[in-house]
């Protein structure tokens, strides 16, 4: 008779088969939730842009994502490269929570129940997106992963990957600032303040600074632009940024999963059982605390969720203990199907939200939908106010068209002015989804005095035509051509760029050139003061 393994080797292998199993889920499942109705999202298209220009950094972003954009081109810049990037860091992610609950002694329902509440929750929609906040969220859940693997082990290189987690999330997006500032108001509140007394420790912050480096000499070269995008988006973006609005969106991104991280988080902060852990707790609580302090975008608070699911889940399974069994009794434990239960939760929630994380659903099914989901604040923009899709949906609209639109414009131009053509767009999304859709065509670059294409923008010497792209008419400019018209414009209902247009302006004069170097000038000075 062949021998049944051991159950502490069937727990082992258990440990290692699920988090590869959730991480493969999470790949894969991306490909399969995307409807060909939609391209990209706006900002993919600058990521995309930046990785035609490598440098230390750029005016929105540190330089992680334009490397990855790099990669995606070299590989022929598909679709299917753009995602593979948030995929596979959504994949890490999910490995890591499932991979912690089994560390902190739980099984299968546990690491089962963590991984299902990341697979259910807003990281779904997070991790579709080819932007910062996929490796974001990495590089916060790897900090905190590191440091319990060294508050159980003790060994040091456990710190120095703490370190190398907070240096490429520094190289990734500056938010991973706030994050350093709640984890060290965390170790001053807990006895891992012992830390700052561990040499290890402080060999960690210096390769963690030590990666960061060239950008921040960058920031410093360039009169830290950081500061100006800051008040950009404070201005023009979180100053609609509700507290309430606020806190009800930490309930609602995170539904499904709510009574699991909400436990891990009493757990963290009031249970014995996790009180080696208690800094885990105050790194969510004053990270989330000091994001709401700042008027923040609700779904900067992400990263602080996936460790509080493997702690719930633990905690949950805690209540679960499987008393002893007499001999002779049956082997059925009620528990066991609560467990299961439980574990399929939060994917009942999931089929609810699954337009709004994933676009499988039509633009005009999405439209439908708005009375459903529209008091739940989904369907607001940035602007405040709600529209007829998701902002994200409607930023994923028209692009195409655009690009197309801008083509045919500069094809109809005379043979002899299309050597010395300049495209001009009225904003970043325009130029990098021009360039994109276009990269195999000879058309020349399109460019902005918006972000970062402000270091690209060429010099005007022999320009004979310019095509304007823009979302206002400027009949003041027609003076300055010897030819100014109207010729094409984005007539998808649902675009967020709908209505923009594409000009074509014949031999401009002298000094509608004049001005354009004067408001490049400008545009730098205001980003990076005045030289």
């Amino acid at each position: 008779m062949r021998c049944q393994p051991e159950p502490v080797a069937t727990l082992l292998r258990m440990k290692r088969f699920l988090p590869l199993a959730f991480a493969l889920v999470k790949f894969v499942s991306g490909y399969l939730l995307i409807s060909t109705q939609y391209d990209l999202q706006r900002d993919e298209y600058l990521y995309l842009n930046q990785g035609q220009h490598l440098a230390w950094g750029y005016l929105e972003v540190p330089p992680l994502l334009a490397a990855q954009g790099w990669a995606t081109l070299a590989l022929g810049g598909g679709e299917g490269w753009v995602h593979f990037w948030p995929f596979l860091w959504g994949a890490a992610t999910v490995y890591l929570v499932v991979r912690l609950a089994g560390r902190l002694g739980g099984g299968w329902f546990a690491q089962a129940l963590a991984g299902v509440c990341y697979l259910a929750s807003a990281f779904a929609r997070l991790n579709m997106l080819f932007q910062p906040n996929s490796f974001e969220v990495l590089g916060f859940v790897l900090a905190l992963y590191a440091l319990v693997c060294f508050e159980q082990e003790r060994r040091p290189r456990y710190l120095y990957l703490l370190g190398a987690a907070l240096g490429l999330g520094l190289l990734n997006k500056y938010t991973t600032l706030f994050f350093i500032a709640a984890l060290g108001g965390a170790l001053l509140l807990t006895n891992w303040r012992r830390l700052l007394l561990n040499r290890h420790f402080w060999g960690a912050a210096g390769l963690a600074l030590l990666l960061w480096l060239p950008n921040a000499l960058w920031q410093i070269r360039h009169g830290i632009p950081f500061l100006h995008h800051m008040a950009l988006l404070k201005s023009s973006q979180l100053v609609h940024v509700n507290p309430l609005d606020f806190w009800k969106a930490q309930l609602l991104m995170c539904l499904p999963a709510t009574w699991v991280w909400l436990a891990g988080l009493l757990a963290l902060l009031l249970s014995r059982a996790f009180r080696a852990y208690r800094a885990v707790g105050w790194v969510s609580v004053l990270g989330v605390g000091l994001l709401a302090a700042l008027h923040g975008k609700d779904y900067y608070a992400l990263g602080y969720y996936p460790v509080l699911f493997a702690f719930g889940a633990r905690w949950w399974e805690m209540r679960f203990r499987r008393p002893q069994r007499a001999a002779g009794a049956s082997p059925f434990y009620w528990g066991t199907a609560v467990q299961i239960a439980l574990v399929l939760l939060p994917l009942c929630f999931l089929s609810f939200f699954l337009p709004l994380m994933f676009p499988v659903r039509s633009p005009a099914t999405m439209a439908a939908l708005r009375p459903q989901y529209a008091p739940l604040g989904f369907y607001r923009w940035e602007d405040g106010q709600d529209h007829a899709l998701p902002q994200d949906y409607a930023d994923m609209r028209g692009w195409r068209e655009l690009a197309d639109k801008t083509w045919a414009a500069y094809q109809s131009l005379p043979a002899a002015a299309r050597a010395h053509t300049l495209i001009h767009c009225a904003n970043y999304g325009q130029a990098s989804a021009i360039n994109y859709f276009n990269r195999r065509r000879a058309l020349p670059i399109a460019n902005s005095l918006n972000g970062s294409f402000l270091y690209w923008y060429p010099p005007l010497d022999s320009c004979q035509a310019v095509l304007i792209v823009d979302d206002e008419p400027h009949p003041e400019l027609a003076p300055r051509f010897a030819s100014y018209r109207r010729v094409a414009a984005i007539t998808d209902p649902y675009a967020r760029e709908r209505g923009t247009a594409v000009f074509i302006g014949l031999q401009p004069d002298s000094a509608v050139l004049a001005q354009v170097r004067r408001e490049h000038r400008a545009a730098l000075a205001a980003w990076e003061g005045p030289k």
